[in-house]
């Protein structure tokens, strides 16, 4: 018999096959995507004082009720839009966060615009390589770092909302800037091979 794959120990993971589910496909996978990368952006905005796994539950009802998260149809909502979403039961309803949502896809497209690639401002932090952690036990990962710290600072002067240190990091973590599955998880190795 096989033995069971060795995973992060992320608390409510085991068993639950949403989650284990998304630590073994998405999570940490290096993500270039510009619209993809500030899809999880907004989603990690989301998450503020809530478990990841609350979003994850809810992220196709997200994907629907914000279009899939194109920022040119984002941009455009206005007051029928933000009714509907406060309305929409399958979200989180929060006015401020849907506020933040519709405000980083306008910055988004005018960064576009300018010339400015959302996915190269993402990466240029690092060089557009992924940082490789070697954490070895779950208390390790820190909930943020410098880098975290200087992201944020970046994201807040462009406009965007609901991208403190914290939120950073986590979200750094989830589209792979930053390698932090443990050493011992089945994970680290091909995703620390997809680094570019």
């Amino acid at each position: 018999m096989d033995a069971p794959l060795q995973r992060c120990s992320w608390r409510g993971m085991a068993g639950d096959p949403l989650y284990e589910a998304y630590h073994d496909i998405e999570w940490g996978t290096p993500e270039y995507d510009s619209r993809a990368l500030w899809e999880k952006l907004v989603l990690d905005g989301f998450q503020a004082g809530l478990a990841w796994i609350t979003i994850l539950r809810k992220r196709q009802a997200f994907r629907s009720a914000f279009d899939n998260f194109d920022p040119e149809k984002v941009a455009r909502y206005g007051d029928a839009d933000r009714a509907r979403l406060m309305a929409d039961a399958g979200i989180i309803r929060s006015n401020a966060k849907i506020d933040a949502a519709i405000a980083g896809a306008k910055i988004f497209l005018e960064m576009r615009d300018r010339g400015e690639d959302f996915s190269e401002f993402c990466w240029s932090f690092t060089g557009g390589k992924p940082l490789q952690n070697a954490w070895t036990e779950a208390g390790q990962p820190p909930a943020q770092t410098e880098l975290a710290v200087e992201v944020s600072k970046a994201l807040k002067a462009k406009g965007f909302k609901f991208v403190g240190p914290v939120i950073v990091y986590a979200w750094m973590q989830a589209v792979g800037i930053v390698n932090d599955h443990l050493t011992c998880c089945f994970r680290y190795e091909p995703v620390k091979a997809m680094a570019r």
